[in-house]
């Protein structure tokens, strides 16, 4: 993937790892569309950085991602790069009342959406890569979010089919493996001691450049190399 001159959509883009890669874009001189579904915040990030384009947009909502297709396909039809970084995380246990809804909640954004997006995009004539965020839980299950766990082992499956997939129309698949970092993902406060944002995507950045297709950090690269009885090892020490 080339850093500079592109034009990118980034999925939940005003906060997290997303807040993250649309400022690192933004230093190699890209053009950077976000959305989320939070105004405000996208208000906020766009008074921070006014080249920013935004988008309000419920990605959970089916007739919302074909609505943002149709935007950019009108709007910005040079666009080259999706990130498919946007996802939700409920810390919860199957015995609770609440524990089915917020499952669908979770499938919807996390694979659903990423999903349908992908297939919306690849039809836009300058696309060229797509990016998809997963999770070093993908290789190794936290049992305290066990359907966030699984929509990432699937969202992992599934971005190995889609690189084998579109390698005929030339479009690059990345995946992005973070291991837990200091953000408001599942909770605010839940994260406080892990590693910054800024230090993994500089590590990322750094893997891109290279050219890898599977760019990891930390944890997530422990896991991803991992072996059977390691990733068991892993598991037991996660859930005691």
């Amino acid at each position: 993937m080339q850093l500079s001159g592109n034009k990118i959509l980034i999925t939940g883009g005003a906060s997290g790892i997303g807040l993250g890669l649309t400022e690192r874009f933004l230093q190699e001189n890209n053009t950077v569309i976000i959305c989320g579904r939070r105004a405000p915040l996208l208000e906020e990030i766009k008074q921070k950085h006014p080249s920013i384009i935004t988008r309000v947009c419920d990605l959970s909502n089916e007739s919302e991602r074909v609505a943002l297709y149709e935007w950019v396909a009108l709007n910005h039809p040079d666009t080259n790069v999706l990130v498919n970084n946007a996802g939700i995380q409920h810390w919860m246990n199957i015995s609770e009342n609440d524990f089915y809804s917020k499952a669908c909640e979770e499938i919807a954004t996390n694979v659903v959406a990423p999903i349908h997006l992908s297939q919306l995009f690849i039809q836009l004539p300058r696309l060229s890569t797509i990016l998809n965020v997963t999770s070093g839980l993908s290789f190794v299950p936290l049992s305290k979010v066990p359907v966030y766990s699984a929509t990432k082992a699937f969202f992992h499956s599934f971005t190995l089919s889609l690189r084998h997939l579109l390698k005929s129309k030339n479009i690059e698949v990345i995946e992005i493996i973070p291991p837990a970092l200091n953000t408001d993902l599942g909770g605010i406060g839940l994260h406080d001691g892990q590693p910054a944002v800024s230090d993994f995507v500089e590590a990322i950045f750094e893997q891109l450049k290279a050219g890898k297709p599977e760019l990891t950090f930390g944890f997530s690269e422990q896991m991803a190399r991992a072996n059977p009885e390691a990733l068991e090892q892993a598991f037991q020490r996660m859930n005691p």
